[in-house]
Formats: structure tokens, sequence, C-alpha cells
């Protein structure tokens, strides 16, 4: 790990970022992508220095509270984050000054601050989101070899569901060829519907691929799927976005399901519960009947 200097750390849209880097190790990261100009190794965890007082100050300057997103470039519950804590200040921070959260994590670790994250949710609006991308806990521990499993972040779903604390997933990405198919959908929106998710984001089944991540993904290819680079080669070219064969039949399954179970799936409606602010009383009547 490293530190920089840094004049901000919240984004004008009200995205928090402490960390550049990752240590969990995905095959398909896109923010490897040199487009986000990471110049230092990508395991070599760059930290923002005096983040929690740079952040403090950048909150007691907001005329009004908002919601505040985190996790969506560099993931809040890095290993680093144990060592650190700084995740954990800057939220009580957020629940200190009355802020919303948004926040989004392939980590279990999420649980150590749940008390933090339910007095946040006590006072206006918290919102955990969790990805997932493969049903099948062998294949998870290839394709996100040093990140909870996919059981362990549904345990964390059932864990926020209990807290009353909204949850959304992220299906994203759907690998072509290795995950792409109906039992590996299936068994994930399982998880969603007895976790009571109340939203999935899911931009169709495949991922996107950019300069730097590629060479990344192709590498695990190699070790882990012999043949198969050479398969997304003849199918995708240099494309950005490498789409499922089979994408048509499994985007039927998911908006079926999520229609069958109530559970929100346009695009435009989730980000707009993740952006939107809300008082104590709002978030209460959201769990009306939740017990039923």
């Amino acid at each position: 790990m490293h530190y920089a200097d840094y004049k901000t750390i919240l984004s004008p849209q009200n995205g928090m970022n402490i960390y550049r880097g990752c240590t969990h190790g995905c095959i398909y990261c896109d923010s490897r992508s040199v487009c986000y100009q990471i110049k230092h190794d990508f395991e070599d965890i760059e930290i923002k220095r005096d983040a929690v007082r740079i952040f403090e100050e950048q909150l007691k300057r907001k005329r009004r509270p908002a919601m505040i997103g985190t996790g969506s470039m560099c993931d809040p519950y890095i290993h680093l984050e144990e060592e650190t804590q700084i995740t954990q200040q800057c939220l009580k921070l957020i629940e200190r000054y009355g802020f919303g959260l948004a926040i989004q994590t392939k980590s279990s670790r999420i649980l150590r601050d749940i008390d933090i994250l339910k007095a946040i949710n006590e006072k206006t609006k918290c919102v955990v989101q969790i990805t997932l991308t493969t049903y099948d806990e062998d294949l998870c521990r290839i394709i996100e070899p040093d990140v909870s499993t996919t059981a362990e972040r549904f345990a964390v779903l059932e864990a926020m569901r209990d807290a009353k604390i909204p949850t959304v997933v992220w299906l994203d990405p759907i690998l072509p060829f290795i995950n792409d198919t109906a039992e590996n959908l299936r068994g994930l929106l399982d998880y969603c519907v007895r976790a009571k998710v109340r939203g999935i984001i899911c931009f169709g089944f495949g991922m996107t691929m950019r300069e730097g991540s590629r060479d990344y993904f192709y590498k695990k290819l190699d070790e882990h799927f012999p043949g198969m680079k050479q398969k997304y080669i003849q199918t995708f070219g240099g494309s950005y976005e490498c789409q499922s064969p089979d994408n048509n039949r499994l985007m039927d399954i998911f908006k079926k399901e999520c229609s069958r179970h109530g559970i929100i799936c346009n695009l435009k409606d989730v980000f707009s519960y993740l952006r939107e602010f809300e008082t104590k009383e709002r978030q209460l009547s959201l769990f009306e009947g939740i017990d039923d």
C-alpha cells in the first residue's frame, strides 16, 4: 500500500472513493482498464491521505443531506480495510451528519459495520448493494478468487434483510460461455428472492472489455479455461461489449422472475431509488408487511 495526496474525497455527484486499486482478484475487473489512469500496480493499494478529515470537511460544506455512493470503482471493503478502518470512520461521519448511503461491495466484511448501517437507515436511508455473478461456488473461487464467495454474499443479503436494510443486487458481469446459463441465473435469482432484495441491476448478459482489463482477463482465461481466449477472440474480436449468445433467453427468464416476485429490475427505476434521499418516515414505510 502507499499514500497519495488528494484535495477531495467526494465527487460532484456525491461519490466517495477512498482507495484506488483492489486485492479481490476478480478476473473480469473493469477497474484495471487503462482509461482509469491507475499508474501504480493494481494490487498496491493507493490510500487517499487524510481521507476522513477531508471527507468530513466536505460533508460540513453541503447545504443539505444527500445520498453518498461508494463502491462503484473500488470496493470499500478490500482486505486493507481491516487494518485501516477508513471506510468505517467515513460511515460514522455519514451517520453523524444525517446523510444517506448507497454502498456496493462483494465482501462480507461489511457485516462488521452493520450497526452503523442500521443507524444510518434509521435516520435516512442506507442501501447495501451486493454483486453476484455465479451460483457455482467452485467457479466463484476461480473468477473471484480473493473475495467472499457467492454463498457468503447471500448471507450478507440475509443479514441486511433481517436488519431491515434494503438491498440491491448487481447481476454483472455474466461471462459468455462460462456462467451464462439458465441454471446459474435461476440459482442467483433464488438467492435474491429469499433475501427479499428490493432491486436487481442487470445490463444484459455478457461483459465489457477495454485496454488493460482485456489483457488481464485473457491471461486468466489461459490459466483456468484453456482454449477459451481463442473462442472469445473469434466471437467478439476487439469489441467493448461482449454479449452472451443466449442473452435474449436469459433476459426473458430474468424479467419474468423479477415481475413474479415484485423485484424492481428497470434500470432507471433502480438507479433512481439509489439516488433518492429519504427521511426516516418514508424509509420505514418500505418495510410495512415485510414479515407477512
